[in-house]
């Protein structure tokens, strides 16, 4: 009974959140109220087990940087350096979704997506253009590279944990190509897509005035951040809160920076606090609870003794019903517990079919990071860009972002995919 009650809760949330996007935060934490009413899950459960604090840390954290980071102007001036390098509209806004990549490789999405929004809202305003466009390919590109290295994204430390695997791992096990190079792979075939998406933006801006900046703290400090978070979880693989409790500390230490040494006041401190998005908080936690609920009543489980059941012994439909699955799955459900789930299962077919237990293993890894891409919701990082937009006045519905994350994820999991194929089914 309570398997069915969690599943219909989560199925007619999402339908809601999809048909009525700007009230998602009210109904994704009405429904995981609902979830605690009904007992099927606790409130200690909730608090200690499935509301993912690391995250919210991060992003509260990084989001108050983010401001200050705003404040010092160093997004205004390197928005005018990329646009000024870029010679057109189209290269600077693929200039952007790289540097994505690249710290995102290193540093958890949603921390990742939050330092370089600033940076493309400036140059978005340059260009006179919509950001949603350019904020969503930010989002797909951070969900990306986050699996490319053992830190770059929750999953992935998960899946290194699981398999007793090194930072070094990502890029040579066994001495063979490791996952780091089918992501590039897929990285390069899926930036032609965002090159098209973009192609049509020739305009070339003349800058006039250059941004003289405020501070270089602000800059520091989110560098100290991305260094701070790499570090830690190099030497600790389990997804711990020690990550956000980080951030929390250097986002103290910006605030105290902006009182004492920036000598502003009480009130200009509020404004900052004003501009957190309390929105995206409230999803967040109420989809936290909601996929708790699906996680604790065994709807997984069920589903991977599912695709236990139809795989038979081909591999090849093994490999591709795996991450076919770990795709769809995954852009709406989080892919945290579907991952814990997962991994002994394909583990064991892998295992049971006599066929390199990594095969399976690869393939569901990067179908279950990248299908998060498909929709507003089957990532954090998705989720905060779409909030980041809505700060800002713009609106995004769901099939506006299926419409780039869809394209996007086929072609990058198909190459990527195909890679892992290669090497490893031998």
């Amino acid at each position: 009974m309570e398997k069915i009650i969690s599943i219909a809760v989560a199925i007619l949330a999402y339908i809601l959140i999809i048909i009525f996007s700007s009230k998602k935060s009210y109904i994704s934490i009405l429904f995981a109220l609902l979830l605690i009413l009904l007992k099927i899950l606790t409130l200690k459960e909730v608090i200690y087990n499935y509301i993912n604090w690391n995250v919210l840390l991060i992003y509260i954290s990084t989001l108050i940087l983010a401001e200050l980071f705003i404040y010092s102007k160093m997004p205004s001036y390197l928005a005018d350096r990329m646009v000024k390098r870029a010679g057109s509209s189209a290269l600077a806004m693929l200039y952007i979704c790289i540097l994505t990549g690249f710290i995102s490789a290193f540093v958890e999405n949603v921390a990742t997506v939050l330092v370089i929004a600033p940076i493309a809202f400036e140059i978005c305003k340059r260009l006179k253009i919509s950001p949603v466009n350019l904020l969503i390919a930010i989002a797909i590109s951070s969900n990306l590279q986050g699996t490319a290295t053992l830190v770059g994204d929750p999953p992935s430390m998960i899946f290194a944990a699981f398999l007793k695997l090194n930072f070094n791992d990502f890029f040579i096990y066994k001495s063979k190509p490791s996952i780091f190079f089918a992501v590039q792979i897929g990285a390069i075939s899926s930036f032609f897509f965002l090159y098209f998406l973009f192609k049509n933006l020739r305009k070339k801006i003349k800058i006039t005035k250059k941004e003289k900046i405020i501070s270089f703290v602000p800059t520091y400090l989110l560098i100290l951040m991305i260094i701070s978070l790499a570090f830690i979880s190099f030497f600790d693989k389990g997804f711990t809160i020690k990550n956000g409790i980080a951030c929390a500390i250097i986002a103290i230490i910006g605030i105290l920076w902006f009182i004492i040494f920036e000598k502003k006041d009480k009130k200009e401190l509020i404004e900052i606090g004003k501009k957190l998005d309390y929105d995206t908080i409230i999803f967040l936690i109420g989809i936290f609870i909601i996929m708790g609920a699906i996680s604790k009543t065994g709807v997984l489980i069920d589903f991977a003794n599912f695709i236990k059941s139809i795989i038979g012994n081909n591999p090849i439909i093994a490999y591709i019903t795996i991450i076919f699955f770990s795709v769809i799955i995954s852009g709406f459900v989080d892919n945290v517990p579907f991952i814990i789930v997962m991994l002994p299962v394909v583990d064991k077919i892998g295992k049971d079919m006599g066929i390199n237990p990594e095969l399976l293993m690869f393939g569901m890894l990067i179908g279950t990071c990248l299908g998060g891409n498909i929709t507003p919701f089957g990532a954090s990082a998705n989720i905060v860009s779409v909030g980041l937009l809505k700060r800002k006045n713009y609106k995004v519905d769901f099939l506006e972002f299926v419409k780039i994350g869809l394209p996007f994820t086929l072609i990058a999991t198909s190459i990527s995919g195909l890679f892992v194929w290669l090497i490893w089914s031998r």
